[in-house]
C-alpha cells in the first residue's frame, strides 16, 4: 500500500484478527443476517484489513452497511435467485443483498462448475457492495485454479476520457493465479486512477491526491496535489489520467467491466443501474484442463521469483508482484494485529452500545 494510505503511527490501534473479527460478525447477525452469512462477510472484510486493504475493509465499510441496513436499503436475508444456468455458467438475482454476502457463494458455484467442466462462470445482478476483489480470485486459487471478478458499481464516479459526465463507478478488476512455493500472483485494480474507498483514507489521515487523479464537475483534470473533496465535488478519471499518459487503457477496461458484470448479468450498464444495483461477474479456470496443475504452478514460481528477486532500480528496496506485500502483511498482521485508526476502533465501540452489543475493542 502505498504510504499516503497508511494510518500515521500516532493514530494507530493495534486489534487482534479475532476481536475485530468477532465484533464484526456480532454487527452483522444484529443487522439480521443468519450466522453463516455473518460470518462469510466478516470474512470478506478481514481478509481485506490482514492483507493491508484498509479502504475495503471494516474501517470503512462495515459503518456504511449499518447506514444502509438502518435506511432499509439493503436486504439482509436475500433470496437468491438462479435466473439463467448451464453446466458452465449462471446468472443470479441477489434481491439486494451485499455483495460481501453473496458473491462468495457465486464463486463457489463457478469453482464447483470448473471442477466438471473447466471453466465456470456466475454473473450476479442487483447486489450491494462487493468488498476487495482479490477475496474471489483468492477463493478459485486454493482450488488450483485461476480466478477472475469483475463489478459494475454505478456509474456516478468515472469520467470517459475526455468526457464531461460521469458513466462508470470505479469499476474494479481482480484476477489470480496460484504458484507453487511463491505466494500467489493476485491483481486487484480499481479502473480508476485511485480506488474511491482510498480517498476516504486521506481524508481519515490527511494525506493529498496526486495531480490527475480526479476531476472537477466539468471533466476537466485537477493537475494539482489537493485534499479529496467530499463525495458529489468531483469525478474520477480513468487510471492512465491523460491520453498522453494512457488514461484510454482505463477506460477501455472500465467499459469491459462494464459489459462483463453490468450488461452480461442483466443488470444494465452502471449509469442506468444505479448507485446501490451494482453487478458482478466472477470465473474460476481449472488448470488441470489446460495441463497439469505442478507444471504450471512450477512455471509460475519460475516468473515470480525472476520478478520479485531482480536487483531495483536506485531508491528502491525491491521489486514486488501484485500480491506480494499484501501475502507478506498477513504473516505481520496475524501477530502483531491490525493497525486500525482510533476513530475505526471508537466507532466500533460506539456502535456496541448503540446496538447493545457486549463487545469491547481495546
Amino acid at each position: 500500500m502505498l504510504k499516503r494510505f497508511l494510518v500515521p503511527e500516532k493514530d494507530r490501534v493495534y486489534v487482534k484478527e479475532e476481536a475485530a473479527r468477532g465484533a464484526t460478525e456480532m454487527i452483522f447477525r444484529k443487522m439480521g443476517m443468519t450466522d453463516e452469512d455473518a460470518t462469510r462477510s466478516a470474512d470478506v472484510l478481514l481478509t481485506s484489513d490482514l492483507r493491508g486493504c484498509e479502504s475495503h475493509g471494516v474501517s470503512n465499510m462495515l459503518r456504511n452497511y449499518v447506514a444502509l441496513y438502518g435506511a432499509g436499503r439493503q436486504n439482509p436475508t436475500p433470496n437468491i435467485k438462479v435466473l439463467r444456468e448451464s453446466p458452465v455458467s449462471a446468472t443470479l438475482d441477489a434481491d439486494q443483498g451485499l455483495g460481501i454476502q453473496v458473491g462468495p457463494q457465486a464463486m463457489e458455484m463457478a469453482i464447483e462448475k470448473a471442477e466438471t467442466t473447466g471453466i465456470g462462470a456466475v454473473a450476479i445482478q442487483n447486489c450491494g457492495h462487493v468488498g476487495m476483489l482479490a477475496y474471489y480470485p483468492l477463493q478459485a486459487i486454493k482450488h488450483d485454479m485461476i480466478g477472475v471478478c469483475m463489478v459494475s458499481a454505478g456509474g456516478g464516479l468515472q469520467v470517459p476520457l475526455w468526457g464531461s459526465e460521469p458513466v462508470f463507478g470505479t469499476h474494479p478488476i481482480a484476477w489470480g493465479a496460484p504458484a507453487d512455493k511463491q505466494p500467489p500472483f493476485v491483481f486487484d485494480v480499481a479502473t480508476t486512477q485511485v480506488a474511491a474507498n482510498k480517498l476516504m483514507l486521506t481524508r481519515r489521515i490527511g494525506s493529498h491526491l496526486e495531480p490527475a487523479w480526479i476531476t472537477g464537475l466539468d471533466g476537466e483534470p485537477i493537475m494539482d496535489e489537493v485534499d479529496s473533496p467530499n463525495y458529489g465535488g468531483f469525478y474520477m478519471l480513468p487510471f492512465g489520467g491523460t491520453r498522453e499518459n494512457g488514461g484510454h487503457k482505463g477506460y477501455g477496461f472500465a467499459t469491459i467491466v462494464d459489459i462483463m458484470s453490468g450488461i452480461l448479468s442483466g443488470n444494465g450498464p452502471g449509469f442506468l443501474a444505479g448507485g446501490n444495483q451494482h453487478s458482478q461477474f466472477v470465473m474460476a479456470i481449472k488448470i488441470e484442463a489446460f495441463l497439469d496443475a505442478a507444471d504450471f504452478k512450477a512455471d509460475m514460481d519460475k516468473l515470480l521469483e525472476r520478478l520479485s528477486t531482480m536487483k531495483p532500480v536506485e531508491g528502491q528496496e525491491r521489486v514486488y508482484y501484485a500480491g506480494l506485500i499484501e501475502h507478506e502483511e498477513v504473516q505481520i498482521r496475524k501477530e502483531q494485529g491490525i493497525p486500525y485508526h482510533r476513530e475505526v476502533v471508537d466507532w466500533f465501540n460506539q456502535a456496541a452500545g448503540e446496538l447493545e452489543l457486549n463487545y469491547s475493542l481495546p
